[in-house]
């Protein structure tokens, strides 16, 4: 018997459920990290076995939550947090189209065989019922379609892939009004998806290597999932005219990263100017620059304000200012209970967590799903979307504005309600196991070559 479970790992039932044995593959994204381990701590927490196939740089904070841990041995891995070690680098990209052929070439395909076979070694070393991959990752799947194992894709993002009715990912366009919109999005989706069918020959040799098939196009292994749990709230993102029974919106996880530090606050209690929280990506994206035009922006505000500067850019070469504490790392979730606005790179973890407490946001995307997450930002009338290059003078301009209009917070609060719900709700542990506990009884249905 399945027992239904919050985000607080309490059953709603007293009854037990059958340990199975997850596998998890994961790359090291920032971001995609934190939700990833929740998920996995809860598992463990519930009984399950529970590994995590990832890049040695994970390793401490997976053994964290119980879960053995091995490392991609022929798949590139990474063995710290360095700019120098991050496949992507996308700082250094600033065409879009160029950022998708690297997106394909490092992450998508180009590693695919690599992650396949590790993916199947590990397997005999570990006999999992089902496999949990990062959608990025076309490898495991590969893998998992070739071991006869449902494969299950996570997302700690809003949904990146094709669906009708939707923006197509990348440029953070709202949804179309129009028969010129829908052009519009045809277009860039037309042009993106080309570009990802330039890897369908690599793709395809990779699934021959393993026993599959061919496919048209990379992105058809995403049919043959289990499923693809999506880990935000519906509420929040762009939803489909046409839905799939595939997707699965799961709510978010809403825990601070275990990296955090503690928090102690600067100025008295009786300080009641409104604080502002700056929070900007937890890996390197050049981002020193857009911190330092924010620290200028709130030095000219009545406002308390704290940088947290997250664990790759160095503090001492920020500069200062007296209503402004600047610090590597703190508790989000503590400052969002006092915090008046969030001026934030508009990753998904800091939005998502910003909103649930109902706190409206100042959003400068500087690429990856962010321009897509500010976007939803935006058309929820929740904040402000800024370039990412925006002058200190518009930055304490959208912060002043967000002060003096309460129909931010309003909004904020009204689509944080339901973000809270859907957390709170989260199928996600229940769903896994159902699918885990078909493929043990043998009802899982087998590949097809």
């Amino acid at each position: 018997m399945l027992v239904l479970e919050n985000q607080s790992g309490v059953s709603s039932t007293a009854a037990a459920v059958q340990p199975r044995r997850f596998l998890f593959t994961h790359w090291e994204g920032g971001g995609n990290t934190p939700p990833m381990l929740a998920l996995v701590r809860r598992l463990v927490k519930r009984g399950h076995a529970v590994r995590v196939l990832g890049d040695p740089c994970n390793r401490e904070e997976v053994e964290a939550t119980g879960a053995s841990f091995g490392s991609w041995t022929r798949a590139p891995r990474r063995t710290d947090k360095s700019p120098a070690s991050d496949p992507l680098r996308d700082w250094e990209v600033k065409s879009p189209p160029a950022m998708i052929g690297r997106l394909r070439d490092r992450l998508f395909v180009g590693p695919s065989l690599a992650q396949a076979q590790d993916v199947l070694s590990e397997l005999e070393r570990f006999q999992a019922d089902t496999i949990v991959t990062s959608e990025m990752l076309l490898g495991p799947m590969v893998a998992a379609e070739s071991a006869g194992i449902p494969c299950v894709a996570l997302a700690a993002n809003v949904y990146l892939f094709p669906r009708p009715g939707v923006p197509p990912f990348g440029p953070g366009l709202l949804p179309a009004s129009n028969a010129l919109g829908r052009v519009r999005d045809w277009i860039i989706q037309t042009m993106a998806m080309r570009t990802f069918a330039k890897g369908t020959a690599q793709f395809n040799d990779t699934r021959s290597a393993v026993g599959l098939g061919p496919v048209r196009h990379p992105f058809d292994q995403l049919q043959r999932l289990a499923c693809h749990l999506v880990l935000t709230s519906a509420a929040f993102d762009f939803q489909a005219t046409t839905p799939s029974s595939q997707i699965v919106y799961a709510g978010p996880e809403l825990e601070d990263p275990a990296w955090t530090a503690s928090w102690r606050s600067p100025w008295p209690p009786e300080d009641r100017r409104p604080l502002v929280l700056v929070g900007f990506s937890t890996t390197f994206q050049n981002q020193g620059d857009a911190l330092r035009r924010a620290i200028e922006a709130l030095a000219g505000l009545d406002v308390r304000a704290v940088v947290t500067a997250g664990p790759s850019i160095d503090i001492e070469a920020l500069p200062s200012a007296p209503n402004v504490h600047v610090c590597q790392s703190a508790p989000h979730s503590e400052l969002f209970k006092e915090a008046a606005v969030v001026v934030t790179h508009a990753g998904h973890g800091t939005v998502i967590r910003a909103l649930a407490a109902g706190v409206p946001l100042v959003c400068l995307p500087m690429g990856r799903d962010q321009n897509d997450t500010a976007a939803r930002v935006a058309y929820h009338g929740a904040g402000v979307r800024l370039n990412a290059g925006a002058s200190p003078l518009k930055i304490r301009k959208a912060v002043a504005d967000i002060l003096a209009a309460p129909r931010y917070r309003e909004r904020a609060c009204a689509v944080g309600e339901q973000i809270v719900r859907d957390a709170q709700g989260s199928p996600a542990v229940q769903l896994l196991e159902q699918i885990a506990a078909t493929a043990a009884d043998g009802a899982h249905v087998p590949r097809s070559r």
